[in-house]
């Protein structure tokens, strides 16, 4: 059985875009160590989850990019949940527009490595209400944007579990989280 794993780069003031769905700022952190932990994270993936916002960045980016990650994002099986979409063309894509909770915990049952959550706040906070995120795992750039799409749209409280920290040389810090028990 899969994890769900929620993955983002986030701005020291909780946003995961910028105002005008600005993610430039990613570009300023981006370098050999968080290419790295993205290589060694393909090999614990067996699929990608994203809203349809994050979709369509996604698909208007990689399939035009070369490279290790680039192949990785280009051919492995995506899921992607929206109630606009007609249809998905990206390599490997399938289209849900049902169910978010009971379609995700099927994945989770079928898919045997972990399912990666990028960006797609809207339908993180809707996985979150269900409890289907198995791990946090933010990199928090020191950077504050000052406003723009926060990653956690919660209602309630939800008390979490350290399990890593870990800074770079370029002042990101990794951070991993569970569900407190």
């Amino acid at each position: 059985m899969g994890r769900l794993v929620m993955w983002n780069l986030m701005s020291l003031d909780g946003f995961v875009e910028g105002p005008n769905r600005d993610i430039s700022w990613h570009e300023d952190v981006w370098g050999e160590e968080l290419e790295q932990l993205s290589i060694a994270q393909l090999h614990e993936a067996g699929g990608l989850l994203f809203g349809r916002i994050t979709y369509e960045l996604m698909a208007g980016y990689w399939p035009k990019e070369r490279g290790e990650i680039a192949d990785f994002m280009n051919t492995v099986p995506k899921h992607v949940f929206s109630r606009t979409l007609a249809r998905a063309d990206w390599t490997n894509t399938q289209l849900f527009t049902g169910d978010v909770g009971a379609t995700v915990a099927r994945l989770k049952r079928e898919i045997a490595k972990d399912i990666f959550l990028f960006g797609s706040a809207d339908l993180a906070a809707s996985l979150i209400a269900e409890g289907l995120i198995d791990e946090f795992r933010i990199a928090i750039n020191p950077l504050l944007l000052g406003g723009g799409t926060p990653l956690f749209k919660l209602g309630t409280r939800l008390k979490l579990k350290l399990t890593d920290a870990r800074p770079l040389s370029n002042g990101v810090v990794i951070i991993r989280y569970t569900l407190a028990q």
